[in-house]
């Protein structure tokens, strides 16, 4: 996952294997996918949160990440959560449009929360969507 993860977030801090590790430790943490693309998410009380979601560079635009999304929600209504919710950054067009495909509306912001390497700071869209 760490590996996947540095080649789909090239442009902002990776998370580490000891990260991933620690994050699946939790019995309210789970993933779905596989070698190609995966999402990270954990559901608390009936609130299910979309932690990452990360598909291989050569992987990208063949539906891997909305499928990996729809069975996020899915395997997150399944643990009971009527809600989902995720953040993501103000400059990735491309995962706002998906979120958006699959049913996620802006919810907040959060300003400059994203470092970048030898840029500003991008600010955090926070987004949600029921669960049915």
């Amino acid at each position: 996952m760490a590996a996947l993860h540095a080649a789909a977030f090239e442009n902002s801090r990776p998370w580490s294997a000891q990260e991933f590790a620690s994050l699946l430790q939790s019995a309210a943490t789970f993933h779905v996918g596989d070698a190609r693309a995966f999402a990270l998410g954990r559901v608390i009380a009936d609130e299910a949160e979309l932690l990452t979601l990360a598909t291989s560079p050569g992987a990208r635009r063949r539906g891997l990440g909305k499928a990996c999304v729809s069975a996020f929600l899915h395997a997150a209504h399944a643990r009971g959560a009527t809600t989902a919710f995720l953040e993501v950054a103000a400059d990735n067009t491309a995962a706002l449009a998906l979120y958006r495909t699959c049913g996620f509306d802006e919810d907040g912001r959060r300003p400059g929360y994203y470092a970048r390497k030898g840029a500003a700071p991008v600010d955090a869209i926070l987004m949600r969507r029921a669960l049915p």
